[in-house]
C-alpha cells in the first residue's frame, strides 16, 4: 500500500489546514487529478495525485492541521514506482516526525500541547484552536515580539492641499517610495543571527489587507518605478485575489517594507508590528478635521496621523525621523 504525504509547500511553511477533499475512499484517481485543497498562510493550494490508483483511506477532515510529511491518503497505486508531482508516495508509516511535533509544542492554542505552567486547561474549554491565516499570524507575531527591537514614532501631516478625489492609499505608496529613496536603510532586511543588513534596490511594498479569515499582506512590486494608475490597478487585482483566496503564493512573499492603512476603519495612532526580516512598517490612521492656525486665522484642515515602527537593531532614530519627514513632506504637497 502507498501513502501520499503532505509535500513541502515552500517558504518555510511546515503545516497546512485541510479545506476540502475532492475524492473519497473507494474512488479511482488519475495522475494529476486534484484530490484536495489545503490552506496555508499564503493561499489555498490544490494538490494533485502523483500517480493513478484506488483510494483506500483518507487521513484528516476539513479543518484539521497536517504537517509536512504527514500522510494524507492511502491508496493502491497502479505503478510500482514512487514518482511524484507535488507530493511523496511511499510505504512509510503515518507517524509524524519529531521535527513536525516540535514546531507547535508549547502553543496554548494547540489542544495537544502540554498544559502551560500554572494554568488550567479549564480556561480553554469551549475555545477554538487557531487555524489557517490566524494561526500563522499568531506565530509571526510571536516571532516579531521575540526578535525585533521595535520603536515607534508618530506625527501628523496636513493634507489640506490635496486635490479633490485624491487617492489616499496611492499617495501613501508614493510617499513611501520617495522616503525609501531618501533613507534606504528602511527598505531593507535584517538577519539578527548573522547581524547582517541587506538593502534592496526595488521597493516591494507589503500592504495589509483585512479579511474575515485574517490578515493578508500581498506585495505591490517596484512601487518607485510604476505609474500611479498602474499601481492602483495592481493593488485592486491583489485585493480581489486575496478576497477570493486565489492569490498565488509568490504574490505574498518578498516584501521589503510594509504599509498598514488601518485608518480606513478606525484609529489614530498605533505601534505597527514589524515582521522580520523587514525593518520598517508605516501605519496611517483615520483622516480627521482639525483646527489649524493659518496666516488668515484658524481653519479646519484635513489631517492624517502617521505611525512609523522601525527595528532599532539596524535603523537609527535619525534615519527613522528623516524617513518620516520625507513621507510628511510628500503627503503635505
Amino acid at each position: 500500500m502507498k501513502y501520499f504525504k503532505l509535500p513541502d509547500l515552500g517558504e518555510g511553511l511546515q503545516d497546512a489546514e485541510i479545506v476540502e477533499w475532492h475524492i473519497k475512499a473507494g474512488e479511482q484517481v488519475t495522475e494529476d487529478q486534484i484530490i484536495l485543497s489545503v490552506e496555508t498562510a499564503k493561499a489555498i493550494v490544490e494538490l494533485p495525485a502523483p500517480q493513478a490508483g484506488t483510494v483506500l483511506k483518507l487521513f484528516g477532515e476539513p479543518g484539521d492541521i497536517v504537517h509536512v510529511g504527514d500522510p494524507l491518503l492511502e491508496y493502491d497505486a497502479e505503478q510500482d514506482d514512487s514518482g511524484t508531482v507535488v507530493g511523496e508516495v511511499s510505504s512509510a508509516s503515518r507517524d509524524s516526525t519529531a521535527e513536525d511535533d516540535d514546531f507547535i509544542i508549547g502553543s496554548p492554542y494547540d489542544t495537544d500541547a502540554p498544559e502551560p505552567q500554572g494554568r488550567s486547561n479549564d480556561l480553554f474549554e469551549g475555545g477554538q484552536t487557531l487555524k489557517g491565516v490566524q494561526r500563522v499570524m499568531a506565530k509571526n507575531m510571536s516571532k516579531a515580539h521575540a526578535e525585533v527591537v521595535s520603536v515607534s514614532i508618530h506625527d501628523d501631516v496636513d493634507i489640506n492641499a490635496w486635490k479633490k478625489g485624491e487617492d489616499p492609499t496611492m499617495r501613501l505608496v508614493r510617499a513611501i517610495a520617495i522616503a525609501c529613496q531618501a533613507e534606504p536603510g528602511l527598505n531593507a532586511w535584517y538577519d539578527g543571527e548573522r547581524m547582517a543588513v541587506k538593502r534592496h534596490e526595488h521597493i516591494d511594498l507589503g500592504i495589509a489587507v483585512d479579511t474575515p479569515e485574517g490578515l493578508f499582506v500581498p506585495v505591490l512590486r517596484n512601487i518607485a518605478g510604476r505609474d500611479p494608475k498602474d499601481l492602483r490597478k495592481g493593488l485592486n487585482a491583489l485585493r480581489e485575489a486575496v478576497q477570493t483566496r486565489k492569490i498565488p503564493p509568490q504574490e505574498m512573499r518578498g516584501a521589503t517594507i510594509t504599509l498598514s492603512n488601518f485608518g480606513t476603519m478606525a484609529g489614530r495612532y498605533a505601534n505597527p508590528v514589524i515582521v522580520p526580516p523587514m525593518v520598517a512598517i508605516l501605519g496611517a490612521g483615520k483622516i480627521r478635521l482639525e483646527a489649524v492656525a493659518t496666516e488668515d486665522g484658524i481653519a479646519a484642515h484635513r489631517v492624517m496621523p502617521l505611525s512609523l515602527s522601525f527595528d532599532h537593531r539596524s535603523v537609527s532614530g535619525g534615519e527613522a525621523a528623516r524617513f518620516l519627514a520625507a513621507v510628511i513632506k510628500d503627503l503635505g504637497s
